[in-house]
């Protein structure tokens, strides 16, 4: 969601910070801001709107200088987009900046007590409270120590070494640190922040709870971010922090500590992706490049895990034994949006292939609910991104019962992939289109080996295992030649741009690609469009059919082949305009429907990965018709941080 990026060097820090906030646009914002220090003088500038119409040009017109900075772009939460809602948000001395991602729920009371205080505030937000609130201690801090311990610049340990466990408690002279300190200790909520003073000229302090925060290593500089993206041009060292660690930041290294802990867990990672891997290229669009790429994340899931000799899957991170795995005796799948359709997928993959019941749960219900789960019971969590909120939330609450937690996720180094008990990494390379599509293709990839993997540990054949191995190692092609149909899709949107509402149906594997249909159009182009099962449609929703209603039907020659044609001809009676994703070779299907797209013959369990690529296409250009920001659709953020 929000996106912080903060820089401190010998360089100009406007520059990097505008090109951090650029690379982080995908994740959703508002409004964009930054606050450089130019020797004594803390400048600001933020503004709302788009970074080139707003920030960009701001400083455009008004330059600031300094060599230490940080930033921020927002999506909102507390107080409607505006000036003077975005970030960086200042203290009541004028002196500290501070710029937050996450919620601070008690801000409320701590705004009474500050108001108490003699406090006033200029913005709606929680963000402004917890800036007064630093300088608040900040103050007494310095009143309190002024004569025998002036404020000075901590002394931070050397990044580029191996720092070790550092201390529960922040240098004793680091005044700025320990006022964060003070203040994060009567905070509840989540938080990634970055705070600077124009009384510390060389330091920017960190702290993390719930939002993600990564220090960035270079050389006589270094970075403070949310997301390694903003930073993947300067460096390619990063440390992930953890929840309650707190970091002090200066040119010449870092020191990190723990609020609630006597040492801090510091590991210096390195980025698997580069500058080049995060860039647009040739095409107009992330979603597009994303979209093409896909027959690569296929290789990329399937990359030394297909074992043909042994009619299995192979995993190296799962972090269990084949006798652990054996005794599971039911799985629940939590996750949230794409990765909540994906999970579905795989109930049907991991009870049909290996025999094991299996239950999906959005993330965020299984947090409040008190769902049973047994001592053979195994969680496991969808993300893309490795930080969203419900599903890491759904993580620690397993865990904290005693169950184990594995994961699926994108990003190395993540929270999600930190704290689960162990995991797969899909290795599809940084997402930055809004609307998830490799990540959705690369987890029901996955989802697929770990079925076969569990099944063969069951009752599936060796026989059954090596025909879905075949199949999976036969996609990349496949994919491949239905990208070739990319004009034919093209051309598909451009005849269904204008309608109003659309309806998706699938059954078995397919319903839940119904499900994604919809909502990849509903993400990026703003038609109102639902997925159903197609069985389901003469139970109500058919009521809705019309000559004005388009219904994409998923209906491939699978065993459910014949009860969806069925379904298909109650639209058609109705005079509903049908589009038809359909087997090769298929010639009823002409029959009935207004425009077909041809989809390679798979298996059944297979369909849903290449029915997904034309619903991704046909969504993309119907955005584009419209004249939508494909990328970065309205009200929507990449990664949900925040509950």
């Amino acid at each position: 969601m929000c996106g912080i990026i903060g820089y401190v060097g010998k360089k100009a820090a406007s520059p990097i910070l505008l090109e951090g906030l650029r690379r982080l646009e995908y994740r959703g914002y508002d409004s964009a801001g930054v606050a450089v220090l130019d020797k004594a003088n803390l400048a600001v500038r933020k503004k709302l709107g788009k970074i080139d119409e707003g920030i960009a040009r701001l400083l455009k017109a008004d330059p600031v200088a300094g060599n230490l900075g940080i930033a921020h772009t927002r999506w909102a939460t507390h107080g409607a987009p505006s000036d003077k809602n975005s970030h960086p948000h200042l203290d009541a001395s004028g002196k500290i900046a501070v710029v937050h991602n996450g919620v601070i729920e008690n801000y409320d009371l701590l705004k009474q007590k500050l108001i108490q205080a003699g406090h006033k505030f200029k913005s709606d937000t929680d963000t402004e409270i917890l800036a007064h609130l630093i300088g608040d201690y900040y103050e007494k801090r310095l009143a309190k120590s002024w004569w025998d311990e002036r404020p000075r610049e901590p002394k931070a340990t050397n990044g580029s070494g191996s720092p070790g466990a550092s201390p529960h408690q922040p240098p004793k002279g680091d005044t700025l640190t320990q006022a964060v300190c003070d203040a994060l200790r009567e905070v509840i909520g989540t938080y990634g922040l970055a705070v600077i003073c124009a009384d510390f000229p060389h330091t920017i302090v960190g702290a993390r709870r719930g939002s993600p925060l990564t220090i960035g290593i270079g050389k006589d500089e270094n970075f403070l971010t949310s997301d390694a993206n903003a930073i993947v041009a300067h460096t390619k060292k990063v440390v992930y922090l953890n929840d309650y660690d707190v970091a002090t930041v200066t040119p010449e290294g870092f020191e990190v500590f723990n609020l609630g802990a006597d040492t801090a867990n510091v590991q210096i990672s390195n980025l698997e992706f580069s500058q080049e891997d995060a860039a647009r290229g040739k095409h107009a669009h992330f979603m597009l490049k994303e979209i093409y790429e896909q027959p690569q994340t296929v290789l990329n899931a399937l990359r030394g895990r297909l074992d043909f000799e042994g009619a299995t899957a192979k995993f190296g991170g799962l972090n269990m034994t084949a006798a652990e795995l054996r005794g599971i005796d039911r799985i629940v799948i939590a996750a949230s949006g794409t990765s909540w359709h994906a999970a579905l997928v795989g109930e049907y993959l991991i009870e049909e292939l290996a025999q094991l019941p299996v239950e999906v749960e959005f993330a965020h219900e299984f947090c409040y609910r008190n769902c049973p789960l047994d001592k053979n019971t195994v969680l496991l969590v969808l993300s893309q991104s490795g930080e969203t909120a419900d599903t890491l939330a759904a993580l620690r609450e397993a865990r904290r019962r005693g169950h184990r937690a594995l994961a699926i996720v994108n990003v190395v180094g993540s929270t999600i992939a930190r704290e689960s008990d162990g995991g797969i990494y899909m290795h599809a390379g940084p997402e930055i289109g809004v609307a998830s599509t490799k990540a959705f293709v690369s987890t029901i990839t996955i989802l697929t080996l770990l079925a076969v993997h569990l099944g063969r540990m069951r009752h599936l054949s060796a026989k059954r295992a090596l025909d879905v191995l075949r199949g999976l190692e036969a996609l990349p092609k496949q994919i491949e030649k239905i990208l070739t149909q990319n004009h034919l899709l093209k051309k598909l949107a451009k005849k269904y741009a204008k309608a109003d509402d659309f309806f998706f149906l699938g059954r078995g594997y397919t319903f839940p690609i119904a499900l994604e249909g919809a909502l990849k159009l509903k993400e990026i182009s703003y038609i109102h469009a639902e997925g159903y099962s197609a069985a389901e449609m003469k139970h109500g929703p058919i009521a809705l059919i019309d000559d004005k209603t388009p219904t994409v039907f998923l209906v491939p020659q699978d065993a459910m082949y014949d009860k969806t044609m069925a379904n298909l001809a109650m639209i058609r009676a109705r005079k509903g305009p049908i589009i038809a994703l359909a087997s090769e070779g298929d010639k009823a299907i002409r029959k009935v429907a207004n425009d077909v797209i041809y989809l390679p013959a798979t298996l059944d369990l297979l369909n849903p990965i290449l029915a997904s690529v034309p619903l991704q296409l046909f969504a993309y250009h119907i955005a584009v018709a419209r004249r939508c920001d494909v990328d970065k659709p309205r009200n929507l953020a990449k990664s949900v941080t925040v509950e």
